[in-house]
């Protein structure tokens, strides 16, 4: 499995609050919550984010509350990876419970610029940044994490491998 887009870059420390703020959490929607992503931080990211984008950012993404809004919120506004140098681990699971594809490699993270353009091979790890005509590794997903993305998040693995 591959993605490929333009990249929208961010720093450390980007916490879920920042992510999808708190003042629009009336609604679990997330048609209502792409609108919103990211908004306090780049005011022009909803606007200009297109199916299959990617969000690079850096260490200690998604710190800050459990709330799966989050990565819900990343997934609906089109993104199709976020690459960081690391992730708060319950944004993490999240983003795997949800079906957001994540990788966490410091290289791809510290060298990939805004507006870069970047694909990613799931299955080997390699990020291969088109831009700068650099290649990246990062641990590939185990399979089973692959299968829970690929179907969309826990909710529909499960419900694919209980015949549902």
């Amino acid at each position: 499995m591959k993605v490929s887009g333009k990249v929208f870059k961010y720093g450390d420390n980007v916490d879920t609050d920042v992510i999808i703020p708190a003042r629009h959490l009336t609604s679990a929607d997330p048609e209502i919550l792409k609108l919103h992503c990211m908004e306090d931080i780049d005011a022009s990211f909803a606007g200009m984010v297109k199916a299959g984008d990617i969000m690079v950012a850096g260490k200690n993404f998604g710190c800050g509350s459990s709330r799966e809004h989050a990565p819900v919120a990343i997934k609906a506004s089109g993104i199709s990876l976020v690459i960081a140098s690391d992730f708060a681990r319950i944004f993490y699971r999240n983003a795997i419970n949800t079906g957001l594809p994540i990788l966490e490699c410091p290289e791809a993270s510290e060298k990939i610029e805004a507006g870069d353009v970047v694909e990613a091979d799931f299955d080997t790890g390699v990020i291969t940044n088109i831009t700068r005509n650099e290649t990246y590794q990062a641990a590939a997903f185990p399979e089973f994490i692959e299968k829970i993305i690929k179907a969309g998040g826990l909710v529909e693995y499960t419900r694919k491998e209980l015949g549902s």
